[in-house]
């Protein structure tokens, strides 16, 4: 807790140097000084972005503090060096991007992707199963916080504009991410959800990913270490889909559906799918994420839990995702 502490005084520490300046030529030095105080707290309390900030820090602390307990009381009773020695390491890299994160959310001016509801959704669904194998499509301004959110486990992001990588990872050096390919246009929506079905490779039970060149929804070419993980949480929220030349998160969305159903290890797979209300979203998260496998809806944000192929009544051939 005085850590956390310490963190919030240099947030607010922050904020009165930077007011301070802005009225140091109207008010002597005295009311300058309190009116800065006063008007940092009107502003605090606000603007949602600085709760958001706050909130994130304390957030981020409490599992950083939670992860290095657990990572001490592991240490403690091991009696293999090497088996030390990897445990530190991996407390060392948890703590640079967690500290990371609560740097970058401290002094970024940027607010997330998702608002504090949604990113609640996922925060959630990781407090309860971290560490964990959480895959993202997509990179961000709040990549780091997601990463933050797993500590521990493997947190990998997906993203198609290489430039974009490069810039994300400038503040935040430690993140994982592979650069991938969308064959797909969202010009293509309709076509591709009225056509899948024709094509035998598209379909269950049988589907699969990798080298899967026809069904043109299949990420067929992802690095090896997406298909060689059974991922716990997927997050959707990439491709672009915003314009016709876009790639449109079609592929993402039937790739992920495929993923949740080839689930060997115990339990579900959690599907969280951004921007629902848009028409290709919606739609290809009916058909292929299903609806009754569908928990919580928040905002622009849907859950799904996705049992796998096995868990479904034995001996069904059925061809439909849902």
């Amino acid at each position: 807790m005085e850590f956390i502490t310490a963190l919030l005084n240099s947030f607010f520490f922050r904020e009165r140097k930077r007011y301070k300046y802005i009225y140091i030529y109207r008010e002597r030095e005295r009311e300058r000084k309190r009116y800065v105080h006063m008007k940092n707290r009107n502003v605090f309390l606000g603007k949602p972005f600085f709760i958001t900030v706050v909130i994130a820090i304390v957030i981020t602390g409490t599992l950083m503090i939670t992860s290095l307990s657990r990572i001490g009381t592991n240490t403690a009773t091991s009696f293999l060096c090497t088996f030390v020695g990897s445990r530190t390491k991996d407390a060392a890299e948890t703590m640079s991007t967690q500290l990371l994160a609560i740097l970058h959310y401290a002094t970024t001016p940027v607010v997330p992707q998702q608002s504090l509801t949604e990113i609640r959704v996922s925060f959630d669904v990781l407090q309860l199963l971290s560490p964990c194998n959480f895959l993202v499509f997509g990179l961000g301004h709040d990549s780091l916080m997601w990463t933050s959110f797993n500590p521990g486990g493997t947190t990998l992001f997906l993203e198609e504009d290489i430039r974009w990588i490069h810039r994300i990872l400038r503040n935040g050096p430690t993140l994982r991410v592979h650069d991938v390919h969308y064959s797909t246009h969202l010009s293509e929506a309709d076509e591709l959800l009225s056509s899948y079905k024709s094509v035998p490779h598209c379909l269950p039970p049988d589907v699969r990913l990798h080298g899967n060149t026809r069904c043109k929804l299949a990420l067929s070419d992802l690095p090896d270490e997406v298909y060689n993980k059974e991922w716990d949480v997927i997050m959707i929220d990439a491709p672009r889909g915003y314009f016709a030349e876009t790639p449109g998160r079609m592929a993402a969305i039937f790739s992920a559906a495929v993923m949740a159903r080839a689930r060997v290890s115990p339990g579900v797979t959690h599907v969280i799918l951004h921007d629902v209300n848009r028409k290709v979203e919606r739609e290809y998260a009916l058909e292929f994420l299903c609806e009754k496998y569908r928990v919580k809806a928040v905002e622009r944000l849907w859950h799904f839990e996705i049992p796998p192929t096995s868990k479904l009544l034995f001996g069904t051939r059925s061809t439909s995702f849902c």
